[in-house]
């Protein structure tokens, strides 16, 4: 078989969906924890580590950069985040607001991810046709 590369964006997308739905999962439970003592909130980092991993390429075109990327590498990564920082006096540092704006966003950032995908998978439809 030929290795076009022609569903290299598509996996790059699917490690970024794959990344916003851990997120999704990462604020749901701050949200379920919201009231927990000493409790940090958790999140995921991925548009980080995709921008590390194309500015470290040897490629200048972003075909080839992407087309090298080591797939294996790219995840969303949880981390605990300012975990010595806490405004309340329980340790706790959600706040129930920002979790729930930062929950809209990633759906936001889901679904332009999902339309990428169905609109790379169209582009290969029309040119088959």
């Amino acid at each position: 078989m030929i290795n076009s590369g022609i569903y290299n964006y598509i996996d790059v997308l699917d490690k970024a969906m794959d990344a916003s739905a851990l997120r999704s999962k990462a604020i749901a439970n701050n949200i379920a924890n919201v009231d927990t003592p000493h409790y940090k909130r958790q999140d995921v980092s991925f548009a980080e580590n995709l921008q590390r991993a194309l500015k470290n390429s040897k490629f200048e075109t972003l075909d080839d950069k992407v087309s090298s990327l080591k797939l294996s590498r790219l995840k969303g990564t949880v981390f605990t985040d300012s975990e010595g920082y806490s405004y309340r006096l329980d340790g706790n540092n959600v706040d129930i607001d920002t979790e729930n704006v930062q929950m809209a966003a990633n759906q936001l950032l889901y679904n332009g991810l999902e339309q990428s995908v169905n609109s790379e998978f169209q582009h290969f439809q029309a040119v088959t046709k």
